[in-house]
């Protein structure tokens, strides 16, 4: 079972050698490739050898590429993630489009219900008025509980003048760890067959990871829960670090102990289970 999450953060070259991931820097370090879950390329100044890219695709290991700001800035995705890929897609875009709502609002409900239980952990009265919510929730959640939820969640846990819209470092931190999360979900999307830019909710022209934005959300809080325990005024590598490390966390899933990496990896076969059998009943969510 893959776990590691690996981060090149320094002038190095990155090669190839009997199933090893071998990093020459001041000193050599050699990785087994078995437990390797994502490989995030932090330095500009990084080489990799086409052998190493490509025996990390065979395996479906992620790669992210930051840019001069130590920012994910792109990743490495394969064609094909499964070796029937073409059917899969084919399914995609015939997806049941009751299902696909069905589907989305026990993703919002359940991203809300994440949201209170984050805020009763702090012991924050407005846990009550997100469990509101909940029980608001319409079909396709056409009243915007998630909108709603969202600004009293955040208001809770930033301070009522905060928005998602200010450049401030608490934002910048949320930023980079949901698109950490953001890319270990395409890299399930990808692996189970399906493409990334089809969504059941998200539909923008012009976002590549319209499916990824829909299925992390109840993993959100994750990254929002991190980001407040930094309790800092700045954003720097040691935080990047923090986010890094929340896909190596525990969680349950399943009724079993899993690390978020894994939980994400659970949870989006379920759910492409429940869509191709329209049957809900089968999405496995986490719980913390």
């Amino acid at each position: 079972m893959s776990w590691r999450v690996v981060v090149v953060n320094k002038r190095a070259k990155l090669d190839l050698q009997m199933n090893y991931l071998v990093i020459r820097s001041e000193e050599i370090t050699k990785i087994y490739l078995g437990e390797i879950s994502t490989v995030m390329i932090e330095n500009t100044a990084i080489s990799l050898t086409v052998a190493l890219l490509a025996e990390l695709i065979k395996r479906k290991i992620k790669v992210v590429f930051c840019d001069e700001k130590r920012n994910p800035s792109s990743e490495l995705m394969p064609y094909y993630g499964s070796h029937d890929t073409s059917s899969k897609i084919r399914n995609q875009i015939n997806w049941d489009k009751g299902v696909c709502d069905s589907v989305w609002t026990k993703i919002v409900e359940q991203k809300i219900k994440m949201q209170s239980n984050f805020l009763k952990k702090l012991r924050l009265s407005e846990a009550e008025m997100l469990d509101g919510y909940i029980e608001d929730i319409e079909y396709k959640d056409a009243t915007n509980r998630e909108g709603h939820a969202a600004k009293v969640y955040f208001n809770a846990l930033f301070g009522k003048d905060f928005t998602r819209d200010k450049d401030i470092p608490i934002n910048s931190a949320l930023n980079y760890g949901y698109s950490i999360i953001l890319s270990a979900f395409n890299r399930e999307i990808v692996s189970n067959g399906y493409i990334t830019q089809i969504g059941l909710f998200h539909d923008n022209i012009f976002n590549q990871f319209n499916l990824a934005s829909d299925l992390m959300e109840p993993f959100r809080p994750i990254i929002d829960e991190t980001v407040f325990s930094m309790n800092s005024e700045t954003f720097e590598y040691k935080h990047k670090v923090l986010l890094i490390q929340t896909l190596t966390q525990t969680v349950i899933i399943n009724n079993k102990k899993n690390d978020v990496n894994n939980a994400i990896k659970v949870y989006c076969k379920s759910v492409f289970d429940a869509i191709e059998n329209k049957n809900i009943k089968l999405i496995k969510f986490y719980e913390t």
